[in-house]
């Protein structure tokens, strides 16, 4: 059942955009000021940025908010928070605090990152960023209406190591980068089959349904099994595989979206309710002024069942330019090769939560776009989107980067979209 509310009746008169700049922002921080901030999804990646956030000396944990009570009770003392709530709108109303991290399923990333820019609130926001193309505009919409800092978590870009290997690319180092391709290749686990049953106790199966069409429960929907539901996540494409999506458009140099993507995607392992692909392969066109030379491909590989790595990284990056090759594993350290596979140069790193957060941080106080400002997220999360609508309808597709429609075609175009539960006081305006 949905619940009546406040902010509910005003979204539908079409007020509350000018209470939220009435109100304004929650408050101006200073530099030696402590940002209040509300974790909003306390599960296991909700878990690590909650305990990151609250191990930084100028952050302070009001809210862990989880539609399971029980996480968000257990997150309440991981994070030395002051309040454990199932309900974000709580977080929201809360004028103390200046931010929110959301570490929701992805069907509530949009909406969630939407409705706290109404309240003055900035946000950092898991990958991908929303669960649709759509979704994704509006959200980039939302943050410069009300000047919010939008971070997504793709931590790749605030990686020294990362940013020096695109900085290289940037001043040529391997020549014109005519192709990036982006892979993710690792086992994942079989969901199984099971039924729909009751949601344990103290879990709003009605709050983490959200603004998404109804279902009922199904414990492998739910927690970790939901990436892996039309109705919630965007598949491995999504979830893992937009980091390295990430990485090789920013490589690739492109920053728009293609006017083509091309492939298939299907499950070749997994007899499980897992409604993704397992397997990927789709190429992405970003044709430039259509003349030679001004061409880019982007190439996405995926295989969630394989117990081998390639290319010595699970998930990595591949650019091919004119002059040589660059290798890059998010997690280990990349490698320039030249002619002739003559080794250039090298760098190892790891890659951690802290820098990201810490970039958040500083933009916040410093009002600049952080580094995986929301704009840039969204042409990297419609990758991922437009590699699945190619799986889920068979098909090639054609898109306009200035509209974000395809081109002739209509049942792709429904795609690009989403439905909604009726009247749900989550749903974003203008879907």
């Amino acid at each position: 059942m949905n619940r009546p509310s406040r902010r509910r009746f005003l979204s539908q008169t079409g007020l509350v955009a000018a209470l939220s700049l009435a109100r304004g922002p929650a408050r101006a921080l200073g530099a030696n000021q402590r940002a209040v901030v509300g974790i909003i999804g306390c599960g296991g990646q909700g878990g690590n940025l909650g305990r990151t956030f609250a191990a930084q000396s100028d952050v302070k944990v009001a809210y862990a908010c989880d539609a399971d009570s029980a996480r968000a009770g257990k997150a309440r003392e991981a994070f030395g928070a002051d309040h454990a709530v199932i309900d974000l709108r709580k977080v929201l109303d809360d004028r103390a605090v200046d931010a929110v991290v959301i570490a929701t399923p992805d069907h509530w990333h949009a909406p969630a990152a939407i409705l706290a820019c109404e309240a003055g609130k900035h946000v950092y926001v898991e990958k991908c960023c929303a669960h649709n193309i759509r979704e994704g505009r509006l959200e980039v919409e939302a943050a410069r209406r009300y000047k919010r800092v939008v971070q997504v978590g793709t931590q790749s870009r605030s990686n020294p190591g990362i940013q020096k290997a695109v900085r290289l690319l940037r001043e040529g180092a391997i020549g014109d980068v005519l192709v990036a391709k982006a892979w993710n290749s690792q086992l994942r686990a079989n969901i199984g089959h099971q039924k729909p049953s009751q949601p344990p106790p103290g879990f709003d199966w009605d709050l983490y349904v959200g603004p998404a069409e109804w279902f009922p429960y199904q414990p492998n929907r739910a927690h970790n099994g939901w990436h892996w539901c039309f109705a919630f996540g965007a598949g491995d494409a999504g979830n893992d595989g937009i980091h390295d999506l990430d990485v090789a458009r920013w490589g690739l140099g492109v920053d728009t979206h293609p006017s083509l993507a091309a492939g298939h995607g299907t499950k070749l392992f997994f007899d499980d309710d897992q409604e993704f692909p397992d397997t990927q392969y789709v190429a992405f066109e970003y044709p430039g002024n259509g003349k030679l030379g001004a061409k880019r491909t982007l190439v996405y590989e995926q295989r969630i069942w394989s117990p081998y790595i390639q290319e010595g990284a699970e998930n990595g990056n591949a650019f091919y330019g004119t002059k040589g090759m660059m290798l890059l594993c998010k997690q280990s350290g990349w490698q320039l090769f030249g002619e002739r596979n003559k080794l250039i140069a090298q760098e190892k790193y790891r890659l951690s939560l802290e820098p990201h957060v810490r970039d958040f941080l500083d933009a916040l106080r410093t009002g600049r776009h952080p580094n995986a400002d929301i704009e840039k997220s969204h042409w990297s999360g419609s990758l991922s989107h437009l590699a699945n609508i190619v799986a889920r309808l068979g098909r090639q597709v054609r898109f306009d980067p200035k509209t974000e429609q395809t081109v002739g075609d209509d049942e792709a175009n429904q795609l690009v979209r989403r439905r909604y539960r009726e009247n749900h006081w989550a749903v974003p305006k203008g879907v």
